[in-house]
């Protein structure tokens, strides 16, 4: 096959590929069996394609969906970091807190230990010590993140005090 042949073979291939996605692979091959060039078919291409466009794209095929990550572990996680931040911790602090409150509550602010009775996002034992930093320490998961931040502070000087004592010993 010489360089010709193979320019006019590759550019015939490309124009069907271009007007099967515009108008559909069988007025591609209707024209073909016609004898009819892409020239000859440029009108068919200015066509509005609304409807041939459905029927080249069409599928039954569902798409994937991911399951949603709970809203309140996001808008929780949200929360503590921009607190983080304010404390001039840095980012690797948070990811030290992430860790141990994931495993303490999973960032629910509802939690509660069945058997100890700690509470909250940051699993305060009792619950009502977070009353200090508001009345609705029950549900406002700010107001237990801002506890909680104070108590690691104050007992351990960062989160990754924090998360260091918790992996020794299991608790914080």
């Amino acid at each position: 096959m010489n360089v010709n042949s193979y320019r006019v073979l590759r550019n015939t291939v490309v124009s069907m590929l271009a007007a099967s996605t515009v108008i559909g692979p069988v007025a591609v091959g209707r024209a073909e069996e016609a004898g009819r060039t892409m020239e000859a078919m440029e009108p068919a291409l200015r066509a509005p394609a609304r409807a041939v466009h459905r029927a080249v794209w069409f599928t039954r095929a569902r798409p994937r969906v991911r399951p949603a990550m709970n809203t309140f572990k996001v808008r929780n996680k949200a929360i503590a970091f921009r607190l983080v931040a304010r404390r001039s911790w840095s980012h690797d602090q948070f990811r030290c807190l992430d860790s141990l409150w994931t495993r303490e509550s999973d960032w629910n602010h509802q939690a509660q230990n069945p058997s100890s009775g700690a509470y909250g996002i940051p699993q305060a034992l009792p619950g009502s010590k977070m009353s200090g930093s508001g009345e609705d320490w029950r549900s406002n998961p700010i107001t237990q993140i801002h506890w909680g931040l104070r108590y690691i502070k104050s007992r351990y000087g960062s989160p990754c005090g924090a998360w260091g004592h918790f992996q020794s010993s299991n608790w914080y």
